[in-house]
């Protein structure tokens, strides 16, 4: 089995070093990632600046690995189409720091990682460990959460255009609850701008991450499942179009489509 390994933390982060030690257990791993952190760079793409991907030895001589200058989906993009001889069977995105709910799919480079590889038709889950510290992260207790849901995960098939969001928390084997699938809940507001004033009197507006002060979450989804102790997994359906809502849409034009004489006032 291939699999290919991305984030958005960038190449030299513990967290992807940790999930490839992981996967290391299930097949043969590729690792394609960033040169630095490109954390909520979202699913952007570079347009008009070179890449330079440049093959490394950070890991062991059985993964092969690069390092590119550019955004999670840029190293998704460029690992199937130039640099893996043959396509993934899978692809994981993280261990991202910092957990990944409800709106932050729009705005995560992890997310985008595993969407990229989605669109092309590969299986795709990202990975996101509920710890909002950068560092100190003992990864010896996280390795087995993620060893367990790999392996469930590798046993069945993930459904195509489909990619599975999962959320670990910063628990041991022991004390994590179980595994919740469930839905994001897009009713949180997690981050709010706050304004500071500099030396000098000038107001700057700062992103504030208020995702430990949240209270009153709506149960039996992501965000309280992950407060609760629980794994949570959510399927996230990559669909571009839904035929029922398309129908909908253009029954609003059909007036527009009879009349264009009217409309356009030829």
């Amino acid at each position: 089995m291939r699999i290919l390994v991305t984030n958005d933390d960038g190449i030299f982060h513990p967290g992807l070093e940790a999930m490839v030690n992981v996967l290391q257990h299930f097949g043969e791993v590729y690792v394609v990632c960033p040169d630095k952190e490109r954390s909520a760079i979202s699913h952007s793409i570079t347009l008009r600046n070179p890449l330079k991907a440049i093959q490394t030895s950070l890991f062991s001589s059985s993964v092969h690995s690069w390092m590119v200058n550019g955004t999670p989906a840029d190293c998704m993009k460029l690992a199937l189409e130039v640099l893996m001889k043959e396509p993934p069977d899978i692809v994981f995105s993280g261990i991202n720091i910092g957990p990944n709910l409800g709106r932050d799919v729009y705005y995560s480079g992890t997310i985008a990682g595993a969407t990229e590889a989605s669109l092309s038709e590969i299986p795709a889950v990202a990975v996101s460990l509920a710890s909002l510290e950068s560092t100190n992260i003992n990864y010896q207790q996280v390795k087995p959460l993620f060893y367990q849901i790999a392996e469930v995960i590798l046993q069945n098939q993930i459904p195509k255009g489909m990619i599975l969001n999962i959320n670990l928390p910063y628990t041991s084997k022991e004390l994590c609850k179980g595994v919740k699938v469930v839905p994001l809940d897009m009713s949180v507001p997690r981050y709010r701008y706050v304004g500071l004033n500099d030396p000098h009197g000038q107001l700057y507006y700062w992103l504030k991450d208020e995702y430990q002060q949240l209270t009153g979450l709506p149960k039996d989804k992501d965000f309280s499942a992950l407060r609760e102790g629980f794994i949570t997994v959510s399927p996230i359906e990559m669909r571009g179009t839904q035929k029922r809502k398309t129908d909908q849409i253009n029954r609003w034009f059909h007036h527009f489509n009879r009349n264009k004489e009217e409309f356009f006032h030829v």
